[in-house]
């Protein structure tokens, strides 16, 4: 079943949210200050690839002090606007029975999108 999920999820727009955050990642690693923010978006681009069949959990070692600051530096630039366009596409393809799966994709995205730094991705 998350086969058939991801390869709708890359014909209905899917490939087209990997590529805005593996170009965003990019421009942000360009600068040395920013190369943080830029793996994130990575990690974001890895999960809007083929987001069926994979789960966000928090890192097993815990999330120490340094990641709460990247976390809020990041909420305050990027994840709060990000994560607001997961939810607000999230509500878009909930409107139809057939959008719900994808709708829940949207709202794991936008979780992640939200607070990146301390979250993992894992196969289900």
């Amino acid at each position: 079943m998350s086969i058939l999920g991801n390869i709708a999820w890359l014909l209905l727009g899917g490939f087209l949210i990997f590529v805005e955050y593996v170009v965003s990642g990019a421009v942000l690693c360009v600068t040395i200050i920013a190369i943080p923010f830029g793996v994130q978006c990575f990690k974001l681009a890895i999960l809007a690839l083929l987001p069926f069949g994979r789960e966000v959990h928090t890192a097993p070692r815990g999330v120490g002090c340094l990641s709460t600051v990247m976390n809020i530096v990041w909420v305050i630039f990027f994840g709060l606007w990000i994560a607001l366009s997961h939810v607000f596409w999230a509500a878009v393809c909930a409107v139809t029975v057939i959008g719900l799966p994808f709708a829940i994709q949207h709202m794991k995205l936008a979780r992640l999108a939200f607070t990146p730094f301390g979250l993992q991705i894992r196969n289900k």
